[in-house]
């Protein structure tokens, strides 16, 4: 028992196991953490941020310097020539969505150079599902690329882009659905060189979601374009109510703006709903965040291994480029029984249980466990995955360490309780 929250001796003697075979990892997240921090706090200091900038704007939105100072602050944290940041971006989906939009014309081609993307943009593009509205209906062509025993495959890209011109070449940094490991900054500077030896003029476009502030580098550090995210994962650290952003050079940034408002308006319109205060302070506070995040997913893993569950990726002592932590499962029964101790594990909605049901975009059925106070955050304690084998549970999150080791010892006792 912890002071009330009830947990096995035996999760107990698990997790004081694991703490202890994970204390030099958790020594490398927080100096990772402590150079992310310093970047953002001087970014924050070489802009001038005062309290004027967290004052609403409302109506068009005309004039308001402090969403132009923030999304000044992105581009300075992450080396990049612009950026949008907006609540009026719904979702990393729906962000990804208005960057391929903005960027690929009719005829141009589109081409993902990690495989079949994540489910929500196989519709998005028009390889799934049947909206007249997808980038295929439009006359975008698309092509991909599979990873190489989980690596770009450099020849087959710079063959292909010797071919004939590629307007987007698309990174997907993390695993998504498939059974990848994510993607290092490493590896992406790798393709990025590669691309842009052959074809210069191909814009370098990455899906950044989840991997925000895992390292001490971002895409637009090595050469990337543009990259795109979440504020409901890694930088909104548990404060923005919703929001996505988009990083990346001026002219790249001006076509997705004007592809989200207007032509000849772009980023010039838009007013923030009275959400400045907390976009800049979960901006803020968002290193730390991902720092505890990480934590969280180390302990996890380690907790899993413990607990006689091989098939965890990343292992605990594993390199991590994103927050995301798996485990194959391998039944339906299981998975169910892991989301459910996750949601019994959460500060809300404890009480209920999670079952599988259909969800807009994702062709199979999928459970989903998530007592957030923002809904559906993914940078709170939150786990999900399609019932479909080997039946993986993806987890990420936990707004702090504490909390998400409590709620990852709750998950692991209530599976091993219900068998």
């Amino acid at each position: 028992m912890y002071y009330g929250y009830r947990i096995s001796d035996y999760t107990a003697d698990l997790a004081r196991r694991a703490e202890t075979d994970c204390k030099e990892i958790f020594a490398k997240i927080e100096e990772n953490a402590l150079i992310c921090s310093a970047k953002v706090l001087s970014a924050f200091q070489e802009c001038k941020v005062s309290t004027a900038d967290f004052i609403e704007v409302t109506g068009y939105g005309f004039a308001d310097s402090g969403r132009d100072k923030l999304e000044e602050i992105y581009a300075s944290v992450f080396g990049a020539e612009d950026a949008l940041v907006r609540p009026q971006l719904m979702s990393g989906t729906h962000a990804l969505a208005v960057t391929l939009g903005g960027l690929c014309k009719p005829n141009d081609t589109l081409l993902y150079i990690t495989g079949t993307p994540y489910d929500t943009l196989q519709t998005v593009i028009g390889t799934a599902g049947e909206s007249r509205n997808s980038l295929m209906a439009y006359g975008v062509k698309y092509e991909e690329i599979d990873l190489k025993d989980g690596d770009f495959d450099i020849e087959a890209i710079k063959a292909r882009l010797s071919e004939s011109y590629v307007k987007v070449a698309a990174i997907q940094r993390s695993r998504g659905y498939a059974q990848r490991k994510s993607l290092t900054i490493a590896q992406i500077e790798r393709a990025v060189k590669a691309i842009k030896e052959v074809s210069p003029d191909t814009i370098i476009m990455v899906d950044n979601c989840y991997g925000e502030f895992t390292e001490d580098k971002e895409p637009t550090d090595v050469g990337a374009d543009v990259f795109v995210g979440s504020m409901m994962k890694n930088l909104g650290a548990g404060f923005a109510v919703s929001g996505a952003y988009c990083v990346g050079t001026k002219t790249v940034i001006e076509d997705i703006a004007e592809r989200l408002t207007a032509p000849c308006i772009g980023k010039d319109l838009g007013a923030n709903f009275n959400q400045l205060a907390s976009f800049y302070k979960g901006f803020f506070m968002a290193p730390a965040c991902v720092a505890s995040t990480l934590k969280s997913m180390v302990f996890a893993a380690r907790m899993l291994e413990l607990a006689g569950f091989e098939e965890v990726d990343p292992r605990y002592d594993e390199k991590r480029t994103d927050i995301v932590q798996t485990v194959n499962l391998h039944s339906a029964d299981k998975l169910i029984k892991f989301c459910k101790g996750i949601q019994m594990g959460s500060p809300v909605e404890a009480y209920c249980i999670p079952e599988p049901g259909d969800m807009p975009g994702y062709p199979h059925p999928e459970i989903m466990a998530a007592g957030t106070f923002i809904t559906g955050a993914t940078n709170e304690l939150s786990c999900d995955g399609p019932i479909v084998e080997p039946y993986t549970a993806y987890m990420q999150g936990g707004l702090t360490y504490e909390y998400g080791k409590l709620g990852i010892m709750k998950a692991i006792d209530t599976m091993l309780d219900l068998g």
